[in-house]
């Protein structure tokens, strides 16, 4: 356990923004989503703003007085709600290889329909504390009204990105779950297995986390979800999060924009069940691909070359593993919301000062993610 608390509190700017916090108890819907740390050793967290009162969706935690606290990242200015050209709503992010941070903006805030221009992909150099690129995500690649822009993954090596986008966004209608590709070299950008059977919830499927139904009003719909890329980046791994099942395709079909969008969809390989439903997840530079286990209350790994999954860590306290990550010493780090209690209409002990946490837990010597592999 690296960082606890009972509710996120920010280092703010000033004693207004602080108030406004507090009185209107915009906390209570403020959670950390993903977690990672970069090559100086600095822990950053998303916190989307699927509700109003978010004060910066993009954070690096700094200790102050021995309190873990949330900073805007890279300031307050570029975590602006309202203005398009900066961060919206971030959920996925990855750093890569070369410490540059790779920020998917979801664009919506509450979910109402991203505004034009706001979907995008900001490349940040965290060398050099300063913006590379940034890559807007159009109405025809995720549809404003449905998109839930969720996770991405990076492939230096060969020039190219992969987004999940959950299709969630509208919600009480049909998902519209896919996958979006991005070609780095050609700046272009295309949406394949748009609502095929792998993107979208799994019919009529309902699951419980501690005998908890998820959510407790009506069962949770979350189309594609967790994203990984083997070490060689020959194969994409994904899974939806109203589902069990791990989903697998070659890199060379989606690197490929000629390819028919109808034989990526045939190419699709079911690899199996985890056993538990997941959110997020990550490869390593060894060929394992670390999910996050929901219902297992924990982190599981699964190893292609025996084809077989098996649970890593658990915890009693792991209600909700949401991202999972490597430090690039031999751990992974993961974090663990209560998202299912905190959105799913029940109430939460806001005073348990275990309730939101980040977690590390060593795999092996040499063991980091697979932006590292050979």
């Amino acid at each position: 356990m690296i960082f606890h608390w009972n509710r996120l509190d920010w280092n703010f700017p000033d004693l207004k923004m602080k108030q406004d916090f507090e009185t209107n108890q915009y906390w209570k819907k403020a959670m950390p989503a993903g977690v990672k740390v970069d090559q100086q050793g600095h822990y950053y967290v998303s916190v989307p703003r699927w509700a109003d009162g978010i004060p910066s969706t993009m954070n690096r935690i700094i200790i102050k007085d021995g309190k873990p606290l949330l900073e805007a990242f890279p300031s307050w200015e570029w975590n602006q709600a309202g203005n398009v050209h900066v961060l919206q709503s971030v959920l996925g992010y990855e750093i890569d290889e070369y410490n540059r941070m790779w920020l998917l903006d979801q664009g919506k805030i509450a979910y109402a329909p991203s505004p034009e221009g706001s979907q995008k992909l900001i490349v940040w150099d965290l060398n050099t504390n300063r913006m590379i690129d940034s890559i807007i995500i159009p109405n025809e690649i995720a549809p404003y009204r449905t998109s839930f822009l969720n996770d991405v993954i990076v492939d230096n090596k060969n020039g190219f990105v992969y987004i999940t986008d959950s299709g969630c966004g509208w919600p009480d209608h049909p998902l519209d779950g896919g996958i979006i590709v991005y070609n780095m070299r050609t700046r272009t950008l295309r949406r394949v297995l748009d609502r095929h059977y792998s993107t979208q919830d799994f019919p009529d499927f309902h699951f419980q986390i501690d005998y908890k139904p998820v959510f407790k009003d009506k069962p949770l719909r979350i189309g594609a979800d967790g994203i990984a890329l083997s070490a060689d980046r020959s194969t994409l791994y994904y899974c939806q999060v109203t589902g069990r099942n791990l989903y697998a395709l070659d890199t060379s079909l989606l690197r490929n924009f000629t390819t028919p969008l109808e034989e990526i969809r045939k190419a699709v390989r079911a690899i199996g069940s985890k056993r538990t439903t997941t959110d997020g997840m990550h490869a390593d530079n060894k060929g394992n691909v670390f999910y996050t286990m929901l219902e297992g209350k924990g982190v599981g790994i699964y190893t292609p070359s025996s084809h077989t999954f098996h649970d890593f860590v658990s915890d009693d306290r792991m209600l909700w593993v949401d991202g999972v990550a490597f430090d690039q010493k031999g751990s992974i780090i993961f974090n663990s919301n209560r998202l299912h209690e905190m959105f799913g209409g029940y109430e939460m002990d806001w005073t348990y000062p275990y309730n939101l946490i980040i977690w590390k837990a060593f795999v092996g010597h040499g063991v980091k993610s697979y932006l590292y592999a050979d």
